[in-house]
């Protein structure tokens, strides 16, 4: 049975329909033969913790037979969910693991407690990660740094951005849609 996926997107990216590459991943996995969950999350402007890491387990049902594809905040809900649930699967593309200063992410509840990577990597069968140079929110050495905690599968760019609509290119993300046809052989 083809595990489900979940895409969930950053806080503050609008309609999942209009905004960066979640709509053609969406499309391109169901084109696959996956079952794909791609809606926009409660609390869109924070993406709070409080909101999204019970939708992912109540609304969503994520179990140990989905991947979840995490962007940015969406990445954070995904890790905060893995230290006490299980998943198959994990994807995270331009995550941090501090606040970085600004006072949105402090409200967004994801730094209130320190990370449980231990338990985050029990949890789950694999994690991928993607990260670049440029990104214009979240340092490289932030992205190292969870790279060397859950000792994912890493792929650093020096050209992508935040993975968002900073390029016209970013309305397509084929190296997601390569890595998960890859896990789910």
């Amino acid at each position: 049975m083809k595990p489900k996926i979940i895409i969930l997107p950053g806080n503050g990216a609008g309609d999942i329909e209009e905004k960066h590459w979640y709509a053609w991943a969406r499309d391109q996995l169901k084109n696959k033969g996956f079952e794909v969950i791609a809606e926009n999350m409660p609390s869109p402007e924070l993406a709070e913790k409080f909101f999204w890491v019970p939708h992912l387990k109540n609304k969503f049902k994520a179990d140990n037979n989905t991947i979840v594809i995490g962007h940015s905040s969406g990445g954070l809900a995904a890790l905060r969910y893995l230290e006490k649930n299980k998943l198959l699967g994990i994807i995270i593309v331009g995550v941090n693991n501090t606040d970085l200063g600004y006072e949105e992410e402090k409200l967004s509840g994801y730094f209130d407690n320190p990370w449980q990577w231990k338990k985050i990597k029990k949890n789950i069968k694999w994690i991928i990660h993607f990260a670049s140079q440029d990104d214009p929110y979240i340092p490289i050495k932030e992205q190292r740094f969870i790279h060397q905690q859950l000792d994912s599968e890493y792929h650093e760019y020096i050209d992508r951005g935040h993975f968002g609509s900073e390029y016209k290119s970013d309305k397509k993300f084929p190296e997601l849609i390569k890595v998960i046809l890859r896990k789910t052989k």
